[in-house]
């Protein structure tokens, strides 16, 4: 307990596969993973997490059919209104390019991100219409438009002005980015800020993933050794 990480990322793959091995719909998968949502983040409060990041619908997903993508916005509607966030002191945030969704879904997203402003015990943060390359190329769009103004100039850009211009500037990098469904890759997701991050790739996919699927990824991070570019000599040194 003395070594949780404080930011975990999730990639919550393999809703659509779990759905079609049992007959089901994709949909019918989306759905379990929303019930997943809710006890894994249930269980990240209790174990101390501060910030839990989910990717949910990335910028290629716009690619999907159009049947999949309406009963994905409603989802998103129906899980804002989840008493989760109340009941386990958690406040919502939103990263992405938000102004692509549906007018109902960015008021209800602004809504509950108000309503759960003022909750300390953790921060959910949705991924939703997002992609590394979007953010990193909306913030080089940003600090262009600041050097434009003459408000900086370009030897002032540096990598913090570059974090700091992302839309995860509100919370520190990820110690763990966990992938479940089997896929190893990162899927364009956080590739600025998982630059150190440990990863932890499962088969399980994400409607099946449970507590201690999670406490499993928790305890594998913590078997490893965080050198940061160190010798594992000079890491030893600096406890």
């Amino acid at each position: 307990m003395t070594r949780i990480p404080q930011h975990i990322a999730i990639i919550m793959d393999g809703n659509g596969r779990w759905a079609t091995e049992q007959g089901k719909p994709r949909t019918y998968g989306h759905q379990a993973g929303v019930d997943t949502v809710r006890r894994i983040t249930s269980e990240c409060v209790r174990l101390g997490v501060k910030y839990l990041t989910l990717y949910t619908f990335s910028t290629e997903n716009w690619n999907r059919p159009a049947d999949e993508i309406s009963a994905l916005m409603g989802l998103v509607l129906t899980s804002l209104q989840d008493e989760i966030f109340m009941k386990n002191n958690v406040r919502f945030r939103v990263i992405g390019d938000v102004a692509r969704l549906p007018k109902e879904v960015q008021e209800k997203l602004r809504q509950t991100e108000q309503e759960t402003s003022h909750n300390t015990a953790m921060t959910m943060v949705v991924a939703l219409s997002y992609s590394s390359r979007w953010e990193i190329t909306h913030a080089a769009q940003l600090i262009a438009e600041q050097v434009k103004k003459g408000e900086m100039s370009i030897s002032d850009i540096t990598e913090d002005v570059l974090s700091e211009n992302m839309t995860t500037s509100f919370m520190p990098d990820p110690e763990l980015l966990i992938r479940t469904g089997g896929e190893e890759r990162i899927s364009n997701y956080l590739l600025w800020q998982i630059a150190y991050s440990e990863l932890y790739f499962c088969d399980t996919y994400w409607p099946a993933f449970n507590e201690e699927d999670l406490r499993e990824a928790i305890i594998d991070y913590q078997g490893r050794q965080r050198r940061f570019g160190k010798t594992e000599e000079q890491v030893e040194t600096n406890k």
